[in-house]
């Protein structure tokens, strides 16, 4: 048993070592090869995988390693509470934690670039990269904003046969709301607006008219001390960000986002049957459609009065 120890922590020194040259997740699954090899039995342990996304633009998800705690003993027992201890004293064998700092104020604004399928697609992809956010955190939900109108009950509806409360009559526009930390903020307009936009123009310019205009909603409108991180960044792509009086039309040939007050043009979540939807070309997986099903079990978002089935 003392020539175990000595090996272990001999393994470990050299574990530690080989980090800095050849990164700690190949020496980790370098480490777990050995253990295997000497002990001759399975790991404990089991895949925990972040959101896949069969997104082109959208790099893929992490895979993360967790381990379970046993007593001792046995050899095998004893290599795997060492091998806890190390990941305990810092070498990472998991997709990194959530970067938001507890209690940090949240900053509720939307973005519209078209249809919100996929809006919604690059919004929750920004939460997991940027936020470190998890399926059971995500905040991005679809909806209508910069209307002046509103339907029967203060509803705001998505074309449908009964003509009830049509956001497109009412001059509303598709747009994804979300939650993000103050600190937050400018990386995200960072990450988003050049994957939404590609030279100035709409990833999906397929798609017409008012109801799929550029739209950014802030609170404070362009007085918002948020409106610099997406200036910004659409400078980038040749964009100009113009205060918005509400019921504009197309902004697709002038390059334009029209930006919202929250306070006076107020978000209007979307009928369930819209959220985590594949976008007309991409499909998005069984996992990014099962989103939909859990947001309504936490309350992320429930029906709104209006019909639950469009046109």
């Amino acid at each position: 048993w003392q020539d175990t120890q000595r090996r272990l922590a001999e393994l470990v020194r050299i574990m530690k070592g080989s980090c800095r040259v050849w990164g700690c997740a190949f020496v980790s699954a370098l480490l777990f090869g050995c253990t295997y090899a000497f002990t001759s039995m399975p790991l404990s342990g089991s895949p925990q995988q972040a959101l896949p996304s069969s997104s082109s633009r959208s790099p893929s998800a992490a895979t993360a390693l967790s381990m379970q705690s046993e007593t001792p003993t046995d050899r095998r027992g004893a290599l795997m509470t060492g091998l806890a201890a190390v990941v305990g004293g810092g070498l990472s064998l998991g997709r990194p934690g959530p970067v938001e700092a507890a209690g940090e104020e949240m900053v509720e604004l939307y973005v519209g670039a078209g249809c919100f399928w996929h809006v919604q697609h690059e919004v929750t992809e920004a939460e997991r990269k940027i936020l470190g956010r998890k399926q059971d955190e995500y905040t991005a939900v679809v909806g209508y904003a910069g209307g002046t109108k509103t339907g029967k009950d203060g509803k705001v509806c998505y074309h449908n046969l009964l003509m009830d409360s049509d956001y497109g009559r009412m001059g509303h526009t598709e747009v994804v709301v979300v939650k993000v930390p103050k600190s937050k903020v400018s990386a995200f307009a960072d990450l988003l607006i050049p994957r939404l936009f590609v030279k100035g123009i709409r990833a999906d310019p397929q798609d017409r008219g008012g109801e799929y205009r550029s739209a950014l909603g802030l609170p404070g409108g362009m007085s918002s001390p948020f409106l610099e991180a997406f200036k910004t960044a659409g400078d980038t792509r040749g964009m100009t960000l113009v205060a918005s009086k509400g019921d504009e039309g197309d902004t697709l040939k002038d390059k334009s986002i029209q930006v919202y007050d929250t306070a006076k043009f107020p978000f209007y979540p979307g009928e369930v049957y819209h959220q985590y939807h594949d976008d007309m070309v991409e499909k998005y997986g069984k996992v990014y459609g099962a989103l939909r099903e859990a947001g309504v079990g936490r309350g992320a978002f429930k029906t709104t009065g209006c019909p639950e089935i469009g046109f």
